[in-house]
């Protein structure tokens, strides 16, 4: 088996006080006090990332002696879609949400509408836009997410070693206006820096989506021959980027790097092919998320949410 390189990075989180309580609440021996029935709508379960994050959620839910009900669109680009979901989702009787928004506005009809409910609502990885929240109306009763930012200035570091510090490289991007994207893009550009002689030369949005980060990819290869390296804001669409490198004949040539660990980009770490993925724990976010729902549920007892996240 080839030696290979995979980050593994810390996921942070923070809960709001609610009744006195405290984040202790969540990270130790947390039990329901009720049958709680929440719900949990994700991106898309078309992604192993989302799928290993549902896995969490079901597991921690079992534990708790909880019903969850776990909810996703089709694919990461249905906005609309996923909020006529929530719309439809708060008319069943849950007693608390958690979200992960395709863009950090796109639920916040809906969590304004759960907030008035007195339904309190987690925010999953994706951020919501919590200052446009705050003014609509909205409350969290927490989030939990990766430092993005953080991914891809890992990304560059990573980067950056293998290319010995020269020659021109590439980014494609998730979504436009998607958060998570644009921090990864951004913390990517922070960290090639200090590196006076690598020159980014593209930037790009592929929409998360493998096949288009294929034609992106090959756009770039075609444009730029002396290309060193593309980072990839997430494994799909980096999986995609190494397919257009392998037609183009540059594998080895052209190192490319992704986003979220999930299992076919270790593969095909492991094969050879990606160079590098930023891992994340999609399980434990799912996890730490859920507990979040249990722990706000047990302090408000019926109470509506009295604090905003901000």
């Amino acid at each position: 088996m080839k030696k290979f390189m995979l980050f593994v990075l810390v996921v942070a989180f923070t809960l709001s006080v609610f009744a006195g309580g405290g984040i202790l609440g969540v990270t130790e021996n947390l039990e329901a006090d009720k049958e709680y029935k929440i719900a949990v709508i994700l991106k898309t379960l078309a992604n192993d990332f989302w799928v290993e994050m549902k896995n969490g959620i079901e597991d921690e839910a079992a534990r708790l002696g909880i019903k969850v009900d776990i909810y996703a669109v089709s694919n990461e680009g249905d906005i609309q879609g996923q909020l006529s979901l929530m719309e439809t989702i708060l008319n069943r009787g849950y007693d608390g949400l958690a979200v992960a928004p395709i863009t950090p506005t796109n639920l916040i009809p809906g969590i304004v509408r759960a907030t008035k409910m007195g339904i309190p609502v987690v925010n999953l990885d994706e951020s919501v836009d919590r200052d446009s929240l705050y003014r609509a109306g909205g409350a969290l009763a927490g989030f939990v997410n990766t430092n993005n930012f953080n991914v891809g200035k890992q990304a560059a570091e990573f980067v950056a070693e293998k290319i010995n510090g020269r020659g021109q490289v590439a980014v494609i991007e998730g979504m436009a206006g998607n958060k998570s994207g644009e921090d990864r893009k951004n913390g990517f550009i922070e960290g090639i820096k200090p590196f006076s002689s690598i020159e980014l030369v593209s930037s790009q949005p592929a929409n998360w989506d493998r096949m288009m980060a294929v034609n992106v990819a090959t756009n770039m290869i075609q444009r730029y021959p002396n290309l060193k390296a593309i980072y990839c804001a997430n494994d799909t669409m980096a999986l995609g980027a190494v397919q257009a490198v392998a037609n183009a004949n540059k594998l080895g040539k052209i190192i490319v790097v992704g986003t979220d660990g999930v299992s076919e980009a270790i593969q095909s770490v492991q094969a050879g092919r990606l160079s590098a993925t930023i891992a994340q724990d999609p399980y434990n976010i799912g996890v730490a998320g859920l507990r979040m729902v249990v722990f706000a549920l047990n302090a408000l007892d019926g109470e509506v949410p009295s604090k905003l996240v901000k």
